[in-house]
């Protein structure tokens, strides 16, 4: 595996918090973010590095995406 970073259209809450609602690949195509199902920090093993851990639905799927040092990514193979 390894760290795919990706643009992120980010809804900022009143509280401070980040909630991402559109992942857009390097080649323009756009996922809308259904639900953000958890938050938490949390290592990413499978690409290494660590940061904020957000698992999501995408089109009714279960998306993890990472926050790591103010950079998104998403683990791909």
């Amino acid at each position: 595996m390894r760290k795919v970073f990706v643009d992120v259209i980010v809804k900022y809450t009143k509280e401070g918090q980040k909630i991402p609602i559109t992942v857009i690949w390097g080649d323009g195509r756009r996922y809308s973010v259904d639900r953000v199902l958890d938050v938490r920090p949390a290592a990413s093993l499978k690409a290494g590095g660590c940061g904020i851990r957000y698992i999501c639905r995408v089109h009714g799927k279960e998306t993890t995406l990472w926050l790591e040092d103010d950079r998104w990514f998403v683990e791909a193979k």
